[in-house]
Order: structure tokens, then sequence, then C-alpha cells
């Protein structure tokens, strides 16, 4: 996707633990930025323009959760993965309802984090580029600018949301399994569970539908996943 080397920021306070993570990424052939505080972190946001942040939720002054949601306000475009103690399922569930694309639990092997980097940029890139667009009712997904259009107004979307919804457009009326939908959006090897799709789902729906509580576009299978329901529209390709 970019000519540039992918730039990565790594918040995160413990100074042994950031540039463990760093060194590691850098030997992966990432360029890295780093911030031990919230306040440094949205500092450098701006001026480094990550293309995948990687943020500790226990910071001191500003948390992660807070700059998460300002970076969302911000800046849709990077990818963020949470890094999380175990036993911190509220502040998971709040992190992704704030725009968090994943999450992993400390403590974690350096390499699993950069196994998951690559598939979330790889799924990014297979999303990319293609002239395609998909119109269904008062929506359009436009994939050749990468953008979703509600009533002709430009929706903000995390690329999470908008591989989910992509991939919902290209199987209208089709009953997607949990995991057939985090096999095509968070790769075959992810091992996070189910209760992070939902939560984005919850945030999608919140932005394109009239009311949420009675989805019009995104049905729940129950017991098994979601479908896109493909009324009134049509599709462009």
């Amino acid at each position: 996707m970019h000519d540039h080397k992918i730039k990565v920021l790594v918040v995160e306070d413990e100074a042994s633990i950031r540039r463990f993570i760093t060194l590691n990424l850098e030997m992966a052939g990432y360029e890295v930025g780093e911030a031990p505080s919230g306040e440094e972190a949205l500092a450098l946001l701006t001026s480094f323009l990550p293309d995948l942040v990687v943020l500790d939720l226990m910071l001191p002054g500003i948390n992660g959760l807070e700059v998460c949601g300002r970076i969302r306000e911000t800046m849709p475009e990077p990818l963020i993965i949470m890094l999380t103690a175990k036993g911190q399922d509220a502040d998971k569930i709040m992190g992704l309802e704030l725009g968090a694309d994943d999450y992993m639990v400390k403590p974690f092997n350096p390499l699993e984090l950069i196994a998951r980097i690559k598939a979330m940029l790889r799924r990014r890139n297979r999303f990319e580029g293609r002239r395609t667009a998909y119109t269904y009712g008062d929506l359009c997904l436009d994939t050749a600018a990468n953008k979703l259009l509600r009533n002709n107004r430009e929706v903000e979307l995390t690329p999470t949301e908008y591989s989910i919804l992509k991939l919902f457009m290209e199987n209208p009326g089709k009953a997607l399994k949990r995991e057939e939908i985090l096999n095509a959006v968070w790769g075959e090897d992810y091992f996070g569970d189910t209760k992070t799709l939902d939560v984005h789902i919850r945030r999608l729906r919140e932005k394109i539908e009239e009311n949420p509580s009675e989805p019009r576009h995104i049905k729940t299978v129950w017991g098994s996943g979601y479908r896109w329901q493909p009324e009134p529209g049509r599709r462009l390709t």
C-alpha cells in the first residue's frame, strides 16, 4: 500500500518493555516511534503519522483508553492494537468501543505481536486498490477512495469496520458465521475471542443503521453470526 516504510508508534510507559518491542519491530523492518506517555503519543501523531499504533492501556496521565479515543477523533486511518493485562475484560471492550482494532494480553511473545501486525497490514492491503463500489439504499461503499457515504455524507470508519462492512457487502444475503468473519478480517491464525467482532458490529450498526437496536442492514443470525440484508438498492461492480 505504501511506498514508504511502515511506521509503528509504540506507546508504553515501561521503558524496558517499550524498548524490547521497538527492537523487535525494527528487526522486522518497521520504522518505529516511541512514546512513554499518552501526552507524548498524541503530540507525535501528526508529525510521525503512524500506520499502526501499539497502545498500552495502563499509562500515567492520559490513559490508553483516552488516547485511543482521541486518535480516532482525528485520525481514522491508523490500525490500533491495545496491550492489556489479564483480567482487564472491561477495558478491552471499552477500547474496542473507542475504535481499537484488536488487543493483545500481556505478557506476550514479540514474534506473536509482529505476526498480528503483519496480518492486519495484509488485510488492509487486500481491501485497497480495487475499483469497486457497493450501493445499498442510502449507503455507498466507495472502495476506490476507501470511504463510506451515507446520504452522500462521509461516515468515518476504522480500518477494521471498513473491512467488515466490505465483506458483508460482497456477500449480500449470505449468513456469515463469526469464525468466517474473523478468518476473513483478522486472519486465519487469529486467536482472540468473538467478543471483539461483536463490539465492532455494534459500532458499525451505530454508524449505518437508523435504529441500531432494530438493524435493517446487519442482521444477527442467532447462534451463528451475521447477515447483510441487501434491501433496497443495488450492487455496483
